[in-house]
């Protein structure tokens, strides 16, 4: 089992975990190392149990709040997922319209060849 210094709240710790595990056991340590340090900075000095108690408690909170926000957005998935299709109504551009788009589209390739022409001469 391999022995990982870890710092937290200024204070330096030997755990020991899975080989492996390394960079898992530093990424946990650096996120109580982040809650110890806010404590350090507002607080001051703190006995080391505190410390240690405080920090787990702060990420416990937010832990606590994330697996709420998780469960709301899985329950509104979920319903959604069984929810009937919503219904899009696309209007439908009238046929006389287009007939008369596709007219003045002629008439405006008519004048253009018509101007070139002209140009060219």
């Amino acid at each position: 089992m391999p022995d990982v210094d870890i710092t937290i709240g200024g204070r330096t710790f030997e755990v020991a975990c899975q080989a492996g595990e390394e960079p898992f056991l530093r990424a946990a340590a650096n996120l109580l190392d982040a809650e110890a340090s806010t404590l350090v900075s507002q607080i001051g000095r703190l006995p080391e149990s505190r410390m240690l108690l405080m920090a787990g408690l702060m990420l416990a909170d937010k832990t606590s709040g994330l697996q709420e926000r998780l469960s709301a957005a899985e329950a509104a998935a979920s319903q959604a997922q069984g929810a009937a299709p919503t219904r899009v109504e696309v209007p439908v551009i009238p046929s006389e319209i287009t007939d008369t788009m596709a007219e003045l589209a002629a008439r405006a390739e008519a004048l253009a060849e018509a101007i070139e022409e002209h140009v060219s001469a």
